[in-house]
């Protein structure tokens, strides 16, 4: 009897082991990924961009972005893969208006490690997909 609960007891440990080797290895891989955003105002007219963005962990403060410059930074995803930082934006006389800036669950494979955002002439946000080398329009979200 001791034999045969040793035995369930290896065969039991054995797939834990390789679980957690995995868990492991994907944890790591996840925090080593470095990625930095870049968000430029391409607003025209010398009209400068006020942005806050921020993170759970994070808050950048509020900056003011003058025409045809950027603001970036950068930062490791965390373990879980779930990190997400966020933006709020507003030039002019206009209301503020919010984007997710990097989120793990959408950008892992459209930004890869860099994501590039553009408040082009339009008022409309922009995002460089790296997938497919193109920049696509995404709707600003509500506020919450």
């Amino acid at each position: 009897m001791a034999t045969i609960g040793v035995g369930v007891l290896v065969e039991s440990t054995i797939p834990s082991l390789a679980a957690t080797k995995w868990r492991n290895s994907v944890a790591s891989s996840l925090h080593d990924r470095r990625v930095r955003v870049s968000i430029v105002n391409r607003l025209g007219n010398g009209r400068t961009m006020n942005i806050h963005c921020q993170s759970r962990d994070d808050d950048l403060g509020y900056l003011r972005i003058p025409d045809g410059y950027e603001t970036e930074w950068s930062f490791n995803v965390n373990i879980w893969g779930t990190t997400l930082f966020y933006c709020d934006v507003q030039w002019g006389d206009s209301e503020w208006l919010h984007f997710d800036a990097y989120s793990y669950k959408s950008d892992s494979g459209r930004c890869d490690t860099v994501c590039r955002w553009m408040v082009a002439e339009d008022g409309l946000l922009y995002v460089y997909n790296q997938e497919n080398e193109k920049w696509e329009h995404m709707p600003f979200q509500d506020m919450l």
